[in-house]
């Protein structure tokens, strides 16, 4: 599991999962003879090597094992542990509905499985869970975009049944399935992943023991992309999430904290002031423990903080101009929804918060190193590559991007996944990343004591006069 990590990894890779009870293969008899020995926690010293492999890769992954209860002879649960790539556990799992055979062995779950990783809500099942239409009813109604299901089906007929879940419900599937004789008899393979729209577009190979295939080759590594399911700042859950305002400070950066390097910043609308020095003292703190995190030889370089409301929307103005210029068939709310892969809408922005802060690595001698675009590349200009986990991006652009992101979410921060600059703390994109209940930041000046606020941001409430969105109001920038 260790080295497939690491090469999924290599492969651009940001999630890995396995299949159905991957960690020991599906051998009900083998398990049900020594539960006790075979059952694994989160924490078991057998999955160290799965855990590091996440933190040196910089890759999550989704593992299925015989889960040990929490009392002392209680029966094991078909577990699935996932790991994020810090090596931590964001979620356990155990699968709800068990088959005959696995009832004599297993215990069932009851908790439904779900976890966020770069902006992407994720629904775990397996296998029998999918036979359940509520359970991919309930991932909808939970807000999850991603379906995934570790399985061991024994036919191709099961397999595309997927492709009907992922249509009728428009979410984005991910099914691995396993291979080899099992217990039940061979499973067949073919994992594979189903855009909303039931189209297969990713396909391993199937498991010729299971005679569905004539190819040797079933544990070939598949990618799928699903950074359209990328919940993007435009996105309601966004600002919805309320503000409880904590009235820390705004400071100045450069003065705050010297060690980090700021002699980058943009200077377009603040009037001279220096206003994109300013930062919320606890993203300064963060930012500190970041740089201290760091790889020798690697150093920080902030290149914009704080940015006045008004210049945010000016940004945001022009680059929807920019959309509508090339796209004159979208309308206004998918221009907005495109907009907000690169700028933030200005009532919600996490700039103009002093929360998020853009920032590059140089070395210890101030040069810049390899992040695979320059900072603030539009995702049409880069191609994608702007996009944190974006694949064929060259091997020292990847170890530099998993260096900042690693340094960076162990501080708190959290990444904005069009943007792999753009990392921020305490906003609304924040508290929805991490679960918390609330922001901690709303709109600040610098040089003023933060106005606390406690309800979703305007657009969200609909009440308020005066507060249409950009895009939407008449005569907005074209």
């Amino acid at each position: 599991m260790a080295a497939l990590i690491a090469e999924a990894g290599e492969r651009g890779a940001g999630l890995v999962v396995f299949s159905e009870l991957a960690l020991t293969h599906y051998d009900l008899h083998l398990i049900a003879a020594d539960p006790a020995g075979l059952a694994v926690r989160p924490d078991d010293a057998r999955l160290a090597p799965v855990r590091e492999a996440c933190r040196t890769a910089g890759v999550a992954a989704v593992v299925n094992a015989a889960g040990r209860g929490a009392d002392v002879g209680a029966a094991p649960t078909i577990a699935t542990f996932v790991y994020g790539p810090d090596g931590a556990l964001l979620t356990r799992y155990d699968k709800r509905h068990l088959a005959d055979t696995e009832s004599t062995v297993f215990a069932p779950g009851t908790a439904h499985g779900r976890f966020t990783l770069g902006g992407i809500r994720f629904a775990l099942a397996t296998c029998f869970d999918s036979s359940f239409p509520e359970v991919p009813q309930r991932a909808v109604a939970d807000g999850c975009r991603v379906y995934l299901s570790s399985a061991f089906h024994d036919g191709a007929e099961r397999v595309a049944r997927y492709a009907e879940l992922a249509r009728e419900h428009g979410l984005y599937v991910l099914l691995v399935n396993g291979i080899e004789v099992g217990s039940p008899g061979p499973a067949c393979g073919l994992s594979g992943g189903w855009l909303p729209s039931g189209e297969r577009v990713a396909t391993a190979s199937a498991w010729p023991g299971a005679g569905d295939g004539d190819s040797d080759d079933g544990g070939e590594l598949v990618l799928s992309d699903v950074r359209e399911a990328i919940t993007l700042m435009a996105d309601p859950a966004v600002a919805a999430v309320p503000v409880r305002e904590c009235g820390e400070p705004l400071v100045d950066l450069r003065a705050a904290a010297p060690a980090l390097l700021a002699d980058g910043f943009k200077g377009e609308g603040d009037g001279g002031t220096g206003a994109f020095g300013y930062l919320r003292e606890g993203v300064v703190r963060r930012l500190l423990a970041a740089q201290r995190a760091l790889p020798d030889g690697l150093r920080l370089q902030v290149v914009e903080g704080y940015r006045p409301p008004a210049l945010q929307r000016r940004y945001f103005e022009r680059y929807g101009g920019e959309l509508r210029a090339a796209h004159p068939d979208w309308d206004v709310m998918r221009v907005r929804q495109a907009a907000s892969r690169f700028v933030s809408p200005p009532e919600i922005a996490p700039h103009s918060a002093g929360g998020a802060v853009d920032l590059t690595l140089v070395t210890t001698d101030g040069e810049y190193v390899d992040m695979g675009t320059p900072v603030d590349a539009s995702p049409e200009e880069s191609g994608g590559a702007c996009y944190t986990s974006a694949p064929d991006l060259a091997p020292a652009a990847r170890a530099n991007r998993r260096a900042l992101a690693a340094a960076l979410r162990g501080a708190g921060l959290v990444n904005y996944p069009t943007e792999w600059w753009h990392w921020s703390y305490g906003d609304r994109y924040w508290a929805l990343a991490t679960g918390a209940e609330h922001a901690l930041y709303g709109p600040a000046e610098p040089g003023e004591e933060p106005a606390g606020e406690s309800g979703a941001a305007p657009e969200a409430r609909g009440t308020e006069a005066g507060a249409e969105p950009a895009l939407l109001r008449e005569g907005a920038e074209r």
